[in-house]
């Protein structure tokens, strides 16, 4: 297949603007670029969302990706507030919501994910999800009015929205369906770390608690839950996951399986890529299919992308990953390297889970899979190159001793 000439990428956020860059820099790539954005906002960082914009310390500026100047250098055909609304594979185009389309000889996905709502979810004011700039601008402008706040999911994000609020001295209830925080990712035993971080700065944390429903006259007054208790609430943001922003390539002739099936090149058609939270691919590491919701996923996965695009035939490369990702609630520093499940077995290598500070390492096979850290993050990151690795459990264990 010949080198493309029009490129369009679909997805004007980190991974978009990414790959646009590393198409103009290392690769050189002198054709035309166009990307494809949802939202009217030049590329911006979401990680801050939902720590420092939220709290107030930075601006809407501030979290921009880089100076709008500096990405009109890329020279590229920017659309902006305009969705994509479909596929057309054999005609190699995509349609767009202001009734336009974009020709191309290949294609980025980058289009993110949307956050999961509850169902049944009344039209009162003061219920949220946080996903967007607007979002948190919006959910910062009512924390200014001393609302009782109630979090809905104790993963990262409804985590750092717990946080913030608390930390400016607000009534905060953290309400969540597992038995703890991130049970279903490294079990309950380091989860139930997560809820007591929490409790020990007075959030009244509920798990094992299923929401029934939302009550309030106009306005959200109250959130039921299942056991007929409620929670009284004038403020409410819902972080109950995300799903891959998929719906407008259905029927395109893609593979949709919670994402966009790829290869381990990251192709899901030829000259056709996905990366970021859309992107399921074949992990050579974990030898298994998985799609990684993390900021340092999608940066990797942008220069891969970018490389593989202008490949010679036969040469583009599998992308292999230790997925890694963080959060910042109070003054913990929490990190994840690796891909767990809750029914991996393990063990606390250093520190101990009670005082919050520790490094559990996860096994699976008698292979370490990962590990999880509460303030520890030099440990953690000594384990990364025996994860990928592969590295049996009982070396592992040396080294922990090794280190301590």
């Amino acid at each position: 297949m010949p080198h493309p000439e029009r490129i369009a990428i679909v997805g004007a956020s980190l991974g978009g603007l990414r790959t646009a860059q590393g198409l103009r820099g290392r690769g050189k790539f002198e054709g035309s670029i166009t990307l494809i954005g949802a939202e009217p906002h030049y590329p911006y960082d979401r990680p801050p969302l939902s720590k420092q914009l939220l709290a107030g310390q930075w601006g809407p500026e501030q979290t921009l990706l880089d100076a709008p100047d500096t990405v009109d250098k890329l020279a590229l055909d920017l659309r902006l507030g305009v969705r994509a609304e479909g596929l057309d594979l054999e005609a190699r185009e995509v349609a767009l919501s202001d009734g336009g389309s974009v020709a191309f000889d290949a294609l980025v996905i980058a289009t993110g994910a949307t956050p999961r709502t509850l169902p049944n979810t009344p039209d009162l004011a003061g219920i949220y999800t946080l996903r967007t700039i607007d979002d948190s601008m919006r959910i910062r402008a009512e924390l200014a009015k001393e609302p009782r706040v109630a979090v809905v999911g104790a993963g990262f994000i409804g985590a750092e929205v717990a946080s913030v609020a608390r930390s400016a001295g607000l009534e905060v209830t953290l309400i969540e369906a597992l038995p703890a925080p991130l049970a279903n990712a490294v079990g309950a035993e380091v989860g139930e770390a997560c809820a007591n971080l929490h409790r020990q700065r007075g959030v009244d944390v509920r798990c094992g608690a299923l929401v029934a429903g939302f009550e309030g006259d106009e306005r959200v007054e109250r959130v039921v839950l299942a056991d007929g208790s409620t929670v009284e609430a004038d403020l409410v943001v819902v972080g109950i996951g995300v799903a891959p922003e998929t719906g407008w390539l259905e029927g395109s002739g893609l593979e949709l399986r919670d994402g966009i099936v790829c290869d381990s090149t990251l192709m899901a058609a030829p000259a056709v890529y996905a990366i970021g939270d859309v992107c399921r691919w074949y992990n050579p590491i974990y030898e298994e299919e998985m799609r990684v919701e993390h900021w340092t996923n999608v940066i990797h996965q942008s220069r891969q992308v970018a490389r593989n695009l202008l490949a010679e035939p036969g040469e583009a490369r599998p992308f292999a990953s230790v997925p890694y990702v963080w959060s910042d609630q109070y003054d913990a520093s929490i990190q994840s390297l690796g891909h767990m499940r809750p029914d991996d077995p393990f063990e606390v290598l250093h520190g101990s889970l009670e005082s919050l500070e520790f490094v559990a390492g996860y096994q699976r096979d008698g292979i370490i899979v990962g590990g999880l850290t509460f303030n520890m993050p030099q440990q953690l990151s000594s384990y990364r190159p025996l994860i990928e690795q592969r590295t049996p459990w009982a070396a592992v264990l040396e080294h922990a001793q090794a280190m301590d």
